[in-house]
């Protein structure tokens, strides 16, 4: 059983400024933010998101078998806390090459962020942190203070990248210092 990195960020105070130039350097570069709900939660857009997400999962240690298109559907998409408008993408020429997808999770009083994946081709560009910025600025637009994630402890580059971020272990927040 692996015991996965719980990280947690205080949407609140966090510093958009600091990452703001990785945001304008990948726009400069050609590359394009949208979500889900500008282009539309249609079927096509759908299956373009599902494709994307299980091609970036692939990496995950220990991730093991993908959901199916159904699977995906029912427990991801048509489900409550599915907001169209959590769903940022990375384009370049009109290519998906990039994701962040949030839920929302109002009983609980948090945001959490499912995915954050970019195509083996254009990493190593600083589009996961873009993507996650416009992620986090979400969060913040919806009223929540809390951004919750979790990651396999081999998905180092993942958790040094929300580290970064300003992401911590909330258990670590909380023990006597």
């Amino acid at each position: 059983m692996v015991d996965w990195v719980r990280l947690e960020l205080h949407v609140d105070t966090f510093d958009d400024a600091a990452f703001e130039p990785r945001l304008g350097r990948a726009r400069e570069s050609g590359i394009a933010f949208t979500t889900m709900a500008e282009l539309g939660d249609t079927p096509a857009h759908r299956r373009a998101l599902y494709d994307l997400n299980r091609t970036c999962s692939a990496d995950i240690p220990d991730r093991g078998a993908f959901y199916t298109y159904d699977e995906y559907l029912a427990q991801r998409i048509e489900v409550p806390t599915f907001s169209a408008e959590g769903v940022v993408l990375a384009t370049l020429e009109g290519e998906w090459i990039g994701m962040s997808t949030t839920s929302l999770h109002p009983d609980e009083g948090y945001a959490f962020s499912e995915m954050t994946g970019v195509l083996a081709p254009h990493r190593g560009r600083g589009l996961s942190l873009a993507l996650k910025l416009l992620a986090i600025r979400f969060v913040r637009s919806a009223g929540y203070e809390r951004l919750i994630t979790f990651h396999h402890p081999r998905n180092t580059s993942a958790i040094a990248m929300n580290r970064r971020l300003g992401f911590v272990d909330p258990s670590a927040e909380r023990q006597p210092g």
